[in-house]
């Protein structure tokens, strides 16, 4: 099948690549989002499926809004077949939806009706679910609620963040979307609707929303810092700065790796040695890397020392 492939971060790549690679299919373009600013310096840059269809001497096409009349024009131009959609991180209007044959497959990940939205790795690993994985839908105008494909599978391991989480369903993502392509083809698959019970919704996780509470469970801390990692970024207030937080660890019931340490108050800070503990509204944590306001990433061990901390600080 002719192919527009429309997808934007790194987390598209191997759906892209698979469909590059995919002697069944040919990529005649791609569709992302606009170049925009980035990295320290605030420069500007093309998204990372843009750099790589370039290398590939694909057409890049960057509308502003997927309804843009050119930007529509020219997809009837190409009269793909299907246009398979991974991470775009735009809403697709009807006119848009309505050009390719077979429709807008789309790549989420998550087992859907669950988690339905723009965070659903990150809401399955802060809401502790221990199976996730990634679903083939064709894309109707109602948020993530078209008929299924097929799904994959993919067990949460305790420590995951969602980045590795993520990561790995990018992978295993890209060779169902690839599988349903050929299906699809072929005639041979049929989707089919989603059940009305089970659904849930994963809107983005902003800033604040990844601000941690002590005074919470240290399951619940653990899980919030976990599926803020990588971004936006778990933190709490020091002395009036927020300070970056990630990975942490419950101490396990039983052990005190620092004196004293069982008794600490939501927030209240231990430290020993390289070993730098906080308190929750059960058992302290173990706080792994952090990174001060302005500063670079550093162990949590350097920072207490760094930080000289006082019998009065807390993190808030």
């Amino acid at each position: 099948m002719r192919l527009v492939f429309a997808g934007t971060p790194e987390t598209a790549l191997p759906s892209l690549r698979a469909l590059l690679d995919s002697p069944r299919h040919e990529v005649v373009a791609v569709v992302t989002r606009p170049d925009a600013h980035s990295g320290r310096g605030r420069k500007v840059h093309a998204s990372p499926v843009a750099e790589l269809a370039a290398s590939a001497g694909i057409e890049v096409l960057r509308p502003a809004k997927a309804g843009d009349p050119e930007f529509l024009a020219r997809l009837k131009a190409i009269a793909p077949d299907c246009c398979p959609v991974v991470a775009y991180g735009a809403l697709l209007p009807q006119a848009a939806l309505d050009i390719p044959k077979h429709g807008w497959i789309n790549l989420h990940f998550s087992l859907l009706p669950a988690w339905r939205g723009a965070a659903p790795v990150q809401h399955a690993v802060l809401h502790g679910d221990e199976i996730t994985g990634a679903a083939t839908f064709q894309i109707v105008k109602e948020l993530d609620a078209g008929p299924v494909y097929g799904v994959v599978t993919e067990r949460i391991l305790p420590a995951d963040t969602s980045g590795e989480l993520l990561a790995r369903l990018a992978e295993s993502g890209a060779g169902l979307l690839a599988a349903t392509l050929d299906g699809v083809e072929d005639g041979e698959l049929e989707a089919r609707p989603q059940p009305a019970e089970g659904v849930s919704y994963a809107p983005k996780i902003e800033v604040a929303d990844a601000r941690v509470d002590w005074t919470a469970p240290a399951m619940r801390v653990d899980r919030l810092v976990r599926a803020c990692s990588p971004a936006p970024g778990a933190w709490a207030e020091f002395r009036g700065e927020r300070l970056k937080i990630g990975p942490i660890a419950p101490v396990p019931e039983g052990e005190e790796p620092v004196p004293g340490a069982g008794a600490l108050a939501p927030g209240e800070i231990a430290a020993a040695k390289n070993t730098v503990l906080v308190g929750t509204a059960t058992r302290p944590v173990r706080l792994g890397d952090v990174q001060p306001e302005g500063k670079r990433r550093m162990t949590a061990g350097e920072w207490a020392r760094g930080v000289r901390l006082t019998p009065d600080d807390r993190l808030g």
